[in-house]
């Protein structure tokens, strides 16, 4: 194993471009004209700017956005004492965290120094460059002295991530774990094993929180620190004990938390027995724990128990919270990170552990529902919610404590912002969500008893999207929900098959039959399909009994959306209905269609569509400006009868019918996308000079490709399907969908339903 791991290790870093990181340009500079504005002369003026009024450095450069790493490599991870040259893997990794948990520009620099002046004197005279420092394996005693000289001496943020980030994450999850065992921080004993930086570090912020000196002991290689030792530098002497105790063993007697920063296997389960009632180890040894997992947790059974290893829950993880402190701290130029910009991060990371967890987190790490207790005292590092949760915080203290050179006025905006520069805009996303809470409406989903859509509609309730009713049984949905540690409350729930459900089902075979008499539905057919959850959803909402539909389907959907045609029914003027994806991607938004109903549409089909989906795109707001697809461009394979040919002609039709439409094809997708070499080959295109927005595929098996490839490529985010086409509100969506996409979709359907119940008949495709 040990093998395997090294020859992956080896092979990430050194194969195709070597390293982690590289730097890319921000403008353009395809041209003599865009050269001469980057370089020579036009570069002379963004120079004066900044010598005649040197803040504006945070304008016309990169400084508002630029990390520094920066170690000697005196001591590395666990490696210890392995030099600056070795170092540079572990900086380049920590400058690909800042990267991509928040969007930091980052350089790892690596100074071949251990003489603390020197090393000082090298990044003050670097600093300019930057907007934060963070200082890395720099071993103790010097960092200590090496962090307070160059706090004082620069006039941006410097961290020693090794000391304040573990004890911010720790201190984080130590007052969660305190709450669970149900003691308070001034009453607790507390032993510290280690006593380097990350151990002196912790203990002091442990005291900020409310630990009392006087209830600490320490210990490092030679014991317990006390005062009758005389082999003690400045900072393990504050520390230094006054009781008769000498070991390790001794100190553990009777403490409520140990804080373990020293080395593997030091830590026994009979030292763990002798702690007091409901005890909280933190095991931070690394690689290795002071004890392992499966011993700490046989010792006893009320035992929280973290370590820093990611294999294990309650993981102590410095990328919890630096990205995102010097997030906060870099947007509003501080000039420091202090002790309150520290706490804030301390306590936004320990209520995060307090909210529900997205379903996005709980698949990132495959389990199926994670949960504020015993084993998730602190969030995921994964967990995208730590950016707009820490580095406000941060932010707000930096302007509080007054160390902030430029105020955050507009927070709404700034946690949009930060949101934005992860790459993908969520505003169309949460747009929907503001508009379906302004009337949240009854959305039922379908396949109650599936664990996704359940999430989803618990989740949907949560946030007020909707009036979630579920269709099931109710005791199997009942238990499903408590084995995922869900509540109902928000929640309906209605079983189509309960004698209790007779009087609706025997009305809805009424009406069903009444509708469709003359094609093959009888009272009694009818009756016996009211106990079929897609006949009795729908229902509903015909009967309006509810608002709308989420029908939960399998491999093959054709036959729920065959009930829904003969239910819902198609609007007046069309010969079909449809769904479409949104893609929400770097480039921007884009809107695919037909993504499930249609197999294989003709002319008539695919001119319909593209109509259909050009009422959907102005709905959400946007001009339409539609590429038809095919593999061909412009005519050039019609003697093909399938796919180039049908599209031509639909774009005849359409050409006809509705000249105002941005609409022509049939094209390439590069094509498509790309309006340089579109306009270019084909001049007489009518879409020259913009930018296509909405794609019409020629049938399902091109746009479904299309999209999941997307998807599991990372593109964007997708919402959808969304109907097109149909009466009335009713969807259709994967039970396996992720939790997120059916959420979607229910805000979707929620807001869809509301539009409709205000207009009378308005939907989405108009």
């Amino acid at each position: 194993m040990q093998q395997d791991i090294k020859k992956a290790a080896l092979d990430y870093h050194r194969m195709g471009r070597p390293g982690k990181i590289e730097t890319l340009p921000t403008k353009p500079y395809s041209s003599q004209h865009d050269l001469s504005l980057a370089y020579s002369p036009g570069v002379a003026y963004p120079c004066l700017e900044i010598k005649e009024h040197p803040e504006n450095a945070y304008e016309y450069t990169n400084k508002g956005n630029l990390m520094a790493v920066i170690s000697n490599g005196s001591a590395v991870l666990g490696l210890g004492n392995i030099g600056a040259a070795a170092g540079k893997p572990v900086m380049e990794g920590k400058a690909l965290l800042f990267k991509i948990f928040a969007g930091l520009d980052c350089y790892d620099i690596e100074i071949d120094e251990k003489d603390p002046e020197k090393f000082i004197a090298a990044v003050k005279a670097i600093s300019p460059t930057f907007g934060g420092i963070n200082l890395e394996d720099i071993k103790a005693p010097e960092c200590f002295e090496i962090e307070r000289r160059l706090k004082e001496e620069c006039d941006i943020p410097v961290m020693h991530d090794d000391q304040h980030g573990t004890a911010i994450i720790s201190a984080a999850g130590l007052l969660n774990a305190l709450e669970l065992q149900g003691k308070k921080i001034g009453d607790i004993r507390l032993v510290v094993n280690g006593a380097g930086a990350a151990a002196i570090a912790c203990t002091n912020l442990y005291i900020e929180l409310g630990v009392r000196r006087e209830n600490i002991v320490m210990c490092d290689s030679k014991g317990v620190i006390t005062s009758s030792r005389t082999d003690l530098n400045d900072m393990k002497r504050s520390f230094a004990t006054d009781r008769d105790i000498h070991t390790l063993a001794e100190a553990l007697e009777g403490a409520d938390v140990f804080l373990g920063l020293s080395v593997r296997d030091v830590l026994t389960k009979e030292m763990i027995r002798s702690m007091a009632d409901r005890p909280v180890v933190f095991a931070l040894a690394n690689p290795d724990p002071e004890i392992a997992y499966p011993e700490a947790m046989a010792s006893r059974d009320d035992l929280i128990f973290a370590t820093g290893r990611s294999d294990y829950p309650n993981q102590i993880n410095n990328v919890l919270g630096f990205p995102y402190i010097f997030r906060g701290a870099l947007d509003v130029r501080a000039t420091a990170i202090n002790e309150d910009m520290k706490l804030a991060a301390v306590y936004a990371i320990a209520d995060l552990a307090k909210q529900p967890v997205p379903s996005v987190v709980n698949a990132a790490y495959n389990l199926e529902s994670i949960r504020y207790g015993r084993e998730y005292i602190l969030p995921k590092p994964l967990d995208p919610r730590l950016l707009s949760a820490v580095a406000p915080a941060v932010a707000r203290a930096a302007m509080h404590s007054g160390v902030a050179r430029r105020p955050v006025t507009d927070w709404e905006e700034y946690e949009e912002h930060l949101q934005e520069m992860m790459g993908y805009d969520n505003r169309l996303v949460r747009r929907f969500a503001d508009v379906a809470r302004c009337q949240p409406m009854r959305v039922v989903f379908g396949e109650g008893n599936t664990d996704h859509m359940l999430q989803a509609a618990v989740q949907a309730g949560a946030e007020g999207i909707c009036h979630p009713i579920l269709l099931g049984n109710a005791e199997l949905i009942s238990a499903r929900a408590a084995s995922l540690g869900l509540s109902l409350d928000s929640v309906e729930i209605i079983n189509p098959r309960h004698p209790d459900q007779k009087e609706r089902r025997e009305s809805y075979a009424s009406a069903l039959s009444a509708k469709l008499a003359r094609e093959g539905y009888t009272w009694q057919d009818s009756y016996e399909k009211m106990f079929e959850r897609n006949y009795f959803g729908m229902m509903m909402v015909e009967s309006s009994d509810a608002d709308a539909f989420i029908a939960g389907t399998y491999t093959n959907s054709s036959a729920v959306t065959g009930i829904a045609r003969d239910i819902i029914g198609i609007r007046p003027g069309f010969s079909t209905f449809a769904t479409m994806h949104i893609l929400n991607t770097k480039r921007g938004i884009y809107f695919l269609a037909d993504t499930m109903i249609n197999g294989r549409p003709d002319a008539g089909t695919l001119a319909d569509i593209a109509r259909l989906t050009a009422g959907a795109v102005q709905y959400y707001a946007f001009d339409p400006v539609i590429a038809m697809l095919s593999y061909s461009n412009f005519g050039s394979n019609l003697h093909d009868s399938a796919s180039p040919a049908e599209v031509h002609r639909a774009v005849g039709i359409l050409h006809e019918k509705y000249p105002d439409m941005a609409v022509d094809g049939e094209m390439r997708i590069d094509v498509a996308l790309n309006k340089e070499l579109r306009d270019r080959t084909y001049p007489f295109n009518r879409l020259a000079g913009k930018d296509v927005n909405t794609l019409i595929f020629p049938g399902l098996n091109s746009s479904s490709a299309a999209y999941r490839m997307m998807m599991e490529m990372g593109a964007g985010e997708a919402i959808g399907p969304i109907q097109i086409g149909l009466n009335k509100p009713v969807h259709f969506i994967s039970v396996e969908a992720p939790v997120q996409e059916i959420v979607n979709l229910a805000t979707v359907a929620s807001m869809d339903a509301a539009i409709y119940l205000k207009a009378g008949n308005c939907r989405l495709d108009r």
